[in-house]
């Protein structure tokens, strides 16, 4: 946790931060193809995020069933998944290592506020609360981030590869992940026939 919160995330230093990204189709040979991303933090240092459609192939409860405390307690799988819907893959870093975007009715002391409507909690006591019936409302489990350098991030978004919108919390807990991209593509108004062919890295 203390690597977040060096990063910044919640600080409002970024122009980008608390904003989506919105993949554009030239970088379909990219990992981010067709991704929608919630850009929790950005400074002059980088930039991170999380990608919101693109499921894991694990339930939550899963997920829950690897941690220690997970072997040792009974699950009610159907309530736990019902909880926060399919894991996502959050990004390529730290693929192996869970964070939660969660509703602002349930915080601990490393839960971090990122917006009036979406808080990030990244330790194992929120898994805890949910198996325990006391956990968030609402709730998106990432496996992993998105990381960009200092000024990559800049880079891409003049070099046509990402799009930026004004973040939804209702994007971000949907658990149909399916319909995300064709959503924020239909209502940002744009068609296909719109988009440059050409992107920039990712």
């Amino acid at each position: 946790m203390e690597t977040l919160r060096k990063r910044g995330i919640g600080s409002g230093n970024g122009q980008f931060e608390g904003r989506f990204l919105v993949a554009m189709p030239g970088m379909n040979a990219s990992i981010f193809a067709e991704s929608v991303v919630y850009l929790c933090a950005h400074s002059d240092e980088g930039a991170m995020g999380f990608v919101l459609n693109k499921p894991a192939d694990m339930t939550l409860a899963e997920l829950i069933g690897h941690t220690e405390f997970g072997k040792t307690t009974v699950l009610d799988k159907a309530q736990i998944n019902d909880a926060a819907g399919p894991v996502r893959i959050g990004g390529p870093v730290d693929e192996h290592r869970g964070f939660v975007l969660h509703s602002h009715d349930y915080a601990i002391d490393t839960t971090i506020p990122l917006s009036d409507a979406i808080c990030l909690t990244s330790t194992v006591d929120i898994l805890k609360s949910i198996v325990a019936g006391a956990g968030p409302a609402q709730a998106a489990i990432a496996l992993g981030y998105a990381g960009w350098g200092a000024g990559q991030l800049e880079q891409e978004i003049r070099d046509n590869a990402w799009l930026t919108a004004d973040a939804d919390p209702d994007i971000v807990f949907a658990h149909d992940h399916d319909d995300k991209y064709p959503a924020m593509i239909s209502r940002m108004g744009i068609g296909a026939a719109n988009f440059i062919p050409e992107g920039g890295r990712a």
